[in-house]
């Protein structure tokens, strides 16, 4: 039977002042009966209009509808078909914005809860089923993949499952992109990005790690030295943004990245990490964005107070509306309509203070959203002894600067046609590396994308 109720199961997660003072998982996920129950709520529609919002086209009421059967194997065999990273989608992909959005349960209600179906579904296989996917025949093809992120974890599993001798390389130490260096352990465990690592490796990709493409070897030379027939660039946009106001030099200030890098990747939460970390009384956090979230929820985890300044609203903050308000309940103190205009420093160049101003919203600016106004007179200090910025990432120019031919655009990114095909001979690139930062699910979806092309092409 239906289940009509307007409102989604809650999600079970630890207690605020609990979780903002460890690094596990906030959001515990459902239990079975939740699952159950939640899944009855779905309609079934023969138009699939939540499909349409999913970039990676998995085949949403199918899966459901398994899920309510109690056929939870079944359900993540059909969402496997199309996604390669189930258990980290159904954790960091913006639903609210994507699947979530066109569900007709959230014409009157709220939508069905579908990326927490998709996250029980896969840690339900994860915790059930250990036999790994059987390596397919090989086609004879050879295909290289630049970065392990989600736009080339993707692309290589695609790939792969269709024969492919896929090697990808990747500049740090551990595969997985962002998924390991940018989102904390409390968001997405990494022992779950391990295993989807894991499984690609049981389809036959090689993982080549600490190479740095650019450097250590070329694209060209990957293609004309060493016999790959393709090459796909999902580099990601690794390069950090600062603002130009003065004292954006002095110790204790960091990028987003840098930070979360220390802490993620490189574990410098943990007691016994020999990785070098500031450990700050007071922080402020300069932006508004998911990563913001990121690097403010980490901060107060290490024990300081926490500050997000922020040039806009409440109602404008890009941040997904979950971490937002996770950040809330964990005490981070939101500064919005405020922007910083200098940062200060005491005689040995550690940050005591950072000025900021406060604005107002004006008319909507170019990208639709009301600019903000600086409001004179009204600066104000705010004690702080770091700052990190969290203002976005561009590309690193290194792919761009040693490969022969490779068309970029005015912000770094690099050009493709709709199947990801670059300017360079069966040279592909999806994800951040052309299209700035952006988020997990579409460089998932450029991956598939270029896979598809790939796949045509070299198939002739």
């Amino acid at each position: 039977m239906a289940n009509m109720s307007l409102t989604k199961n809650p999600m079970p997660s630890q207690e605020p002042n609990v979780r903002n003072k460890n690094f596990e998982e906030v959001a515990l996920g459902y239990t079975e009966a939740q699952a159950l129950d939640e899944a009855q709520r779905c309609l079934n529609c023969k138009n699939k209009p939540c499909m349409t919002g999913c970039p990676v086209m998995v085949h949403i009421p199918e899966f459901i509808a398994e899920v309510a059967k109690g056929n939870f194997e079944e359900a993540y065999q059909i969402i496997s078909h199309t996604s390669a990273l189930p258990a980290v989608c159904g954790r960091v992909c913006p639903q609210e914005n994507q699947c979530e959005k066109y569900c007709v349960r959230g014409k009157k209600g709220e939508p069905v809860g579908i990326g927490r179906l998709e996250r029980f579904v896969a840690d339900w296989h994860n915790a059930n089923c250990h036999t790994l996917p059987e390596k397919p025949a090989s086609n004879g093809h050879r295909v290289a993949i630049v970065g392990s992120g989600p736009a080339g974890l993707t692309c290589a599993g695609d790939l792969a499952r269709k024969g492919y001798e896929v090697t990808v390389f990747e500049a740090l130490h551990l595969a997985g992109g962002v998924l390991v260096y940018g989102i904390p352990e409390f968001r997405l465990p990494k022992s779950i990005v391990q295993k989807e690592v894991d499984g690609l490796k049981a389809l036959g990709v090689t993982i080549a790690t600490d190479t740095v493409v650019g450097r250590t070897i070329t694209v060209d030379e990957l293609m004309e030295e060493q016999g790959f027939e393709a090459v796909f660039i999902g580099s990601g946009a690794g390069l950090p943004m600062f603002m130009n106001i003065p004292g954006v030099n002095y110790k204790g200030v960091f990028s987003a990245n840098e930070f979360l890098t220390r802490i993620n990747l490189m574990k410098a939460y943990k007691p016994d990490s020999d990785t070098p970390i500031v450990h700050p009384k007071k922080v402020a956090v300069v932006g508004g964005g998911n990563v913001a979230m990121d690097a403010a929820r980490c901060a107060k985890r290490l024990g300081a107070e926490v500050y997000v300044v922020y040039r806009r609203g409440m109602e404008e903050l890009p941040a997904r509306k979950e971490e937002v308000e996770h950040a809330e309940e964990e005490g981070i103190i939101f500064k919005t309509l405020n922007n910083p205009v200098e940062i200060m420093a005491d005689e040995n160049d550690n940050v005591t203070k950072i000025r900021c101003i406060q604005m107002e919203l004006g008319e909507p600016d170019a990208s639709g959203r009301r600019r903000p106004i600086e409001v004179a007179g009204s600066e104000f200090d705010l004690d702080v002894d770091c700052v990190i910025m969290a203002l976005g990432t561009s590309p690193n120019p290194l792919i761009k600067d040693t490969t022969k031919g490779l068309e970029i655009n005015k912000k770094g990114g690099i050009v493709v046609n709709e199947d990801g095909l670059t300017s360079k001979n069966n040279v592909y690139a999806g994800g951040d590396a052309v299209t700035g930062a952006a988020t997990v699910i579409l460089a998932m979806g450029a991956g598939k994308t270029a896979a598809k092309a790939i796949d045509e092409a070299l198939s002739k």
